[in-house]
């Protein structure tokens, strides 16, 4: 007993380690840059005493009702099958059968909105966490100044260039380096707090009421520059698959927490003490001896807070890839041991050159803060609005009680929506395009997916009815297992139709495969499969799989045989329907500038062989042409 206990707790503790390392690492180099850009000129907030206590304030109280409050004891109960994010939450909010059309329709549209919201954050997180790390250098000496962007380029191109080496050789450093950041923040802090210990007042809100008092408008828009000290909350529940609840909750708690409270409160001091250190107070916090290993190891933090990023971007594509959202990607499992590790090729190199561009274009920190932080915030408010129907919907909780809470947080969330709406013109354009143009692409999928398969339905029969029916004379039987896949278990398969009306053959087994996500991340194996066996040798079978999960052929054949059809790879031909897509304006259809977006979608989709890994000598693709 004693041994068992000394294993969980040593598992909770390396898990504890890990979590570190993947998921506080955006929210633990928000102090290179958030208290800085409070006292941004454009806000007007002199740097006196009481000016620093109430935005440091604000900046504790933060970080304690939303991160240790909201999302810690609140939103990451909500958990499908341990999974967290939006498109886990939105089949939480979205039980099947229970959700009335219109309102089911705008919760998927808000948490699309929402996931298309991470992409923005995903492109622009790396260019400000690497950028503010690499500016240090130029605290060091002004000589470094004119190397800060190009030192910057070749991180962020080294960073994308090794994702598809995948973070299994490295990834067990990721704990340890981080974690000797957060103790430098600690370090770098107590110092400036022994020596002027008054900077602990700031725990007390009420120098916070004072600067509105006194600042009233100024410091509402500086509250977009506060909410960067919290941004990276949404990693915490995203990530919360990788390491269950409970070691996030104490890698927080004990950590994390308290190492960025007292950088804050010494960056606090020594602005109280030296005004003019405000133009990099995070990195001035330093000895000039220690200024180098600092940017060091800020910079090492910086790259794995970026890698987080990413790595969530990789995950949120391929969920969305499971639920019929976006077309198929190459998905590249870079670890036999974590199914949570994937690298996807197109994605990692389309997010490398907005970053890259960012940097290039808005050359500094606090240039790219005007383009951070409205997404962000945004996402929250849709995460608040998705747990409170959660809450109700699957919680049963009390509407009192909701009603006090979800205002609470939905007040917060607007507050710093609302903050964030000033940096629009300064940068904040982009995440918001960005995020639009990804919801434009999701939806149009989605819809298109929808028309495409109305279409199909014209050009078979119901299955039903084709069991029902004896086969015409002049179809023969040729020997061997075909295997059709579709989409609709409910039609015969337009490759099936069509093969049957122009060839005349059927062979002596025909296997009808569909392959269905279902809300929750994972499927059992021995939950897998369901096989439906009809006269003529003939089978339905279909096969379910978590929106997590990647479906392979080998595995669902491997699935079919403990459901005793048992079909062996070689002997197996693939018959695959492919759809050549015209705009056309026929009712029902989409607007035609987007039926020609979902054609190119679906011509640039990643082949159907190569995603399931069918043997590409073993595929017969059937041609039809379908009018939108």
């Amino acid at each position: 007993m004693i041994d068992e206990k000394q294993h969980d707790s040593s598992r909770l503790w390396a898990l504890t380690l890990g979590a570190l390392g993947v998921v506080f690492g955006d929210i633990g180099t928000s102090p290179l840059y958030s208290l800085r850009e409070c006292f941004s000129e454009h806000y007007g907030i002199p740097v006196t005493t009481d000016n620093v206590l109430g935005i440091l304030s604000l900046i504790i109280w933060s970080l304690i009702i939303i991160v240790s409050i909201k999302y810690m004891l609140f939103v990451m109960r909500a958990d499908n099958k341990g999974e967290g994010g939006i498109l886990s939450l939105l089949a939480l909010a979205v039980p099947p059968g229970k959700t009335s059309g219109g309102r089911k329709k705008w919760l998927i549209f808000l948490a699309l909105f929402g996931a298309a919201l991470l992409y923005g954050d995903g492109m622009i997180t790396p260019a400000i966490t690497v950028l503010s790390a690499v500016e240090g250098l130029s605290i060091a000496t002004p000589v470094f100044t004119p190397y800060v962007l190009p030192v910057t380029v070749v991180i962020l191109a080294a960073i994308f260039y090794i994702q598809s080496l995948g973070t299994s050789r490295i990834g067990f450093v990721f704990g340890p380096i981080i974690l000797l950041y957060f103790a430098m923040l600690a370090i770098l802090g107590l110092p400036k707090i022994i020596s002027a210990p008054y900077v602990l007042h700031a725990f007390n809100p009420m120098y916070a009421i004072t600067l509105f008092e006194h600042h009233g408008a100024h410091v509402f828009w500086a509250l977009g520059s506060v909410f960067l000290a919290v941004t990276g909350c949404e990693a915490l529940y995203a990530d919360m698959g990788h390491f269950g609840r409970l070691p996030i909750r104490i890698g927080w708690s004990y950590v994390v927490f308290p190492a960025l409270v007292m950088n804050y409160l010494g960056q606090g001091a020594l602005l109280i003490a030296t005004p003019e250190a405000v133009s990099n107070p995070f990195f001035l916090l330093a000895p000039d001896w220690a200024l180098i290993p600092v940017v060091v190891i800020a910079t090492l933090a910086a790259c794995i807070a970026s890698q987080a990023l990413i790595s969530g971007v990789f995950s949120l594509t391929r969920q969305a890839i499971s639920m019929g959202f976006c077309p198929r990607l190459q998905i590249v499992h870079t670890s036999s041991q974590e199914i949570g590790q994937i690298y996807i090729p197109s994605v990692n190199w389309a997010l490398m050159l907005i970053t890259i561009w960012l940097v290039l274009e808005f050359r500094s920190s606090s240039n790219l803060v005007g383009a951070y932080g409205i997404a962000v915030a945004l996402t929250m408010f849709i995460t608040t609005l998705m747990t409170i129907i959660v809450a109700h919907q699957r919680w049963h909780w009390r509407s009192g009680r909701l009603l006090i809470l979800g205002t609470a947080f939905f007040v917060i969330d607007a507050v710093f929506v609302g903050a964030n709406l000033i940096k629009i013109p300064h940068g904040g354009w982009f995440p918001l395009v960005a995020a639009g143009v990804v919801f434009a692409l999701m939806t149009t999928w989605k819809r298109g997916r929808r028309i495409l398969a109305i279409r199909l339905r014209t050009q078979s029969e119901r299955f039903s009815d084709f069991v029902r029916h004896k086969l015409p004379e002049d179809v023969r039987q040729v020997p061997g297992t075909a295997l059709f896949m579709t989409s609709d278990p409910e039609m015969i398969p337009p490759a099936m139709a069509r093969n049957l009306k122009h060839n005349h053959v059927i062979h002596e087994r025909v296997v009808m495969l569909s392959l269905i996500t279902r809300d929750v991340p994972r499927i059992q194996r021995a939950d897998r499969c369901k096989v439906e066996e009809y006269p003529g040798n003939m089978f339905r079978v279909t096969c379910y799989f978590g929106f997590m999960e990647t479906p392979a052929i080998q595995e669902v054949l491997d699935a079919m045989s403990l459901k005793g059809l048992s079909v062996h790879l070689p002997d197996v031909t693939f018959f695959l329907g492919r759809e050549t897509l015209i705009a056309a304006r026929k009712p029902g259809g989409m607007a035609v500038w987007r039926e020609h977006l979902f054609a190119f979608m679906s011509r640039n989709a990643y082949r159907a062989t190569q995603f399931f890994h069918i043997p590409a000598d073993q595929v017969i693709e059937i041609g039809s042409q379908i009018e939108l």
